[in-house]
């Protein structure tokens, strides 16, 4: 497995040795190692979530352009996320 060595402030090493010796993680490598992962996972969503939001720009101004316009309200549309993410919670 390749090494790397990086420098972490005082608070984030304090961080990873605490979780090391609360049993969290057998070593700081391992610790690090599922940050890194996290935030690649993070990274990905993240990703995926402004390309689906650069698509319904797009469309929306297709839409536009074509002058298909909705009659819902900004708040009308909320609603409609809310209660959409509440059924698939």
């Amino acid at each position: 497995m390749p090494s790397l060595t990086v420098e972490l402030t005082e608070p984030l090493a304090r961080f990873v040795e605490e979780a090391v010796a609360r049993g969290d993680y057998p070593d700081a490598s391992a610790a690090l190692r599922d940050a890194l992962f996290v935030l690649r996972q993070e990274n990905q969503v993240h990703g995926e979530k402004l390309a689906t939001l650069r698509r319904e720009v797009r469309r929306g101004a297709i839409e536009a352009d074509a002058g298909q316009f909705s009659d819902f309200s900004v708040l009308d549309i909320a609603r409609q996320v809310r209660a959409e993410a509440e059924r698939i919670a």
